[in-house]
């Protein structure tokens, strides 16, 4: 282990007298207690270009060197900077998603989350970038926790007592405490009124989205669309339901015949927190589609896109995984 000290301005000072007074190298080297090369280097370092030995300047040299040395910052280098711009620009990743999933893969890159936040705020990505499909807004602020909002019931859509149907107190255990795949939380996102919504499906174990546009919100097209929806998945993974109160899901017992007798339970009235998995994953969802915004338009391979990109996010409570690899039992490398 080294040793060796910097030479401080008081000797530098030294230096500068007793070579002046024609002193040698070595016997100004014995008089400071330094070697004879720390004394030769340091002359050479504070000489201008046909000019004697300045102690300030040296002392300004190593001062500034000093500034230069040490670990370059890596958000400083051009290819890590643009990796990290594009996990939050193109995959709206928050700076504790990028930085914990790239310890899970062991990347090359590891970086604090709070190193992140730091670029961020420094002006270090451009803030005008939105991929959001209507509405240009800061997408970089988006892991930003805010203030819930008190819930306040819908004045304008019909709700159903569903008489017959099983109470949520009723669903299995392995449902309620995420044990296994194959318990589904089920809603629609809605856009202007009288237009399309999305019927979302996530599942309780994994947070994996389904979702699809529905050109209206009835009974009949929201239960084709989940059956359509949910016939891509293998039986065993389709356990049982737990949609919202909503009329659009009045056909409930049609689904469940043509679903292998797949088993609803229905919420109380007014309780989204009774589906809270489903009421994130639709929050998530609002990143590309806000509220208020004609989903009509919006293409159906654009929707299936930000339903790739969500079940790619990596989740906290996952471990850092993504929805689809805890779904599919898969590994990715995502970063």
């Amino acid at each position: 282990m080294s040793h060796y000290k910097h030479l401080s301005i008081e000797e530098r000072e030294n230096l500068y007298l007793l070579k002046n007074l024609g002193v040698g190298i070595r016997k100004i080297a014995e008089k400071m207690g330094r070697a004879p090369s720390t004394i030769s280097r340091e002359l050479k370092r504070g000489v201008r270009q046909k000019a004697t030995y300045r102690p300030s300047e040296a002392q300004a040299q190593y001062i500034m060197r000093r500034k230069r040395c040490g670990r370059k910052h890596l958000m400083s280098q051009a290819k890590y900077q643009e990796k990290i711009r594009i996990l939050i620009e193109k995959y709206q990743w928050s700076p504790e998603q990028i930085s914990n999933r790239l310890k899970l893969e062991n990347s090359d890159i590891q970086i604090s989350y709070s190193s992140i936040y730091r670029a961020i705020y420094s002006g270090m990505f451009d803030p005008k970038k939105s991929h959001s499909y209507v509405k240009k807004q800061d997408r970089y602020l988006r892991f930003l926790r805010k203030k819930g909002k008190k819930y306040k019931k819908s004045a304008d859509r019909r709700r159903v007592r569903f008489p017959d149907a099983p109470h949520i107190s009723q669903r299995p255990q392995q449902a309620n405490d995420r044990s296994c795949i194959g318990h589904w939380e089920a809603d629609t996102v809605a856009g202007i009124k009288g237009g399309a919504c999305i019927l979302t499906l996530t599942d309780r174990r994994s947070r994996f989205l389904l979702a699809a546009k529905v050109d209206r919100n009835t009974a009949h097209e929201v239960s084709e669309k989940m059956i359509q929806l949910l016939e891509q998945i293998k039986p065993q993974y389709v356990l049982s339901i737990t949609p919202d109160r909503g009329s659009e899901f009045a056909n409930f017992e049609q689904i469940a015949v043509r679903l292998h007798k797949v088993q609803f339970y229905f919420p109380d009235p007014y309780a989204p927190w009774q589906r809270g998995t489903n009421e994130n994953t639709n929050g998530l969802l609002r990143e590309y589609l806000p509220k208020h915004c004609d989903i009509s338009p919006v293409p159906d391979d654009l929707i299936a896109a930000f339903v790739h990109r969500l079940n790619l996010r990596p989740r906290k409570c996952l471990g850092w995984r993504s929805p689809f690899e805890v779904f599919y039992h898969d590994v990715l490398h995502l970063t």
